[in-house]
């Protein structure tokens, strides 16, 4: 479980120095409930995120468990390490957007033929039950030949989910190889 400390302070410097001590500066929030300005040790978190098997997790919080899911991660420009993350309360019960990752499995028909895999959306938007939500939407992308896309209506149905991206958008799609 990942463990983290309330923030005394959020001021920039208060920032600033937790940074420089090797923290995470990260924000917990939700609908109805108060928002948790917090810290992590930097390498605990993505040590932690990696190991991970499942899109919601427990983080403990000053003595306090809560379920979350990754909102958003802020990334340094320059370096590319993270300086920031914004976290989703996930109560079972609590009818929320979120941003499901996609995660695609095969090797395209289309790669032979002179073809380039692009991943277009990374992440889909759905509004559920946080009980209701998949680790991630599998794709099979072995059938894709060159000009073949999987959009966003062509995922599959999962009971208590509705996708909130628009039905036109491509997901996956095989590309010719300049």
């Amino acid at each position: 479980m990942l463990e983290g400390s309330i923030r005394d302070s959020i001021t920039k410097a208060n920032a600033k120095a937790l940074k420089r001590d090797g923290y995470l500066i990260a924000n917990i929030y939700g609908k109805g409930k108060e928002n948790i300005h917090c810290a992590f040790k930097r390498n605990d978190f993505i040590r932690f995120m990696r190991s991970k098997e499942t899109f919601r997790f427990d983080v403990k919080v000053n003595g306090l468990v809560h379920k979350v899911v990754v909102q958003e991660y802020q990334r340094d420009p320059v370096s590319g390490d993270i300086i920031h993350v914004d976290m989703l309360f996930a109560d079972d019960n609590a009818l929320a957007k979120f941003r499901v990752p996609i995660s695609v499995k095969g090797t395209p028909v289309g790669l032979k033929n002179k073809g380039v895999l692009m991943i277009s959306k990374k992440r889909i938007t759905v509004k559920s039950l946080a009980k209701n939500l998949p680790n991630s939407y599998e794709i099979d992308v072995t059938p894709l030949d060159v000009g073949d896309n999987v959009l966003v209506r062509d995922l599959p149905k999962i009971d208590g989910i509705e996708i909130v991206d628009s039905p036109s958008n491509v997901v996956v799609g095989v590309i010719k190889a300049k």
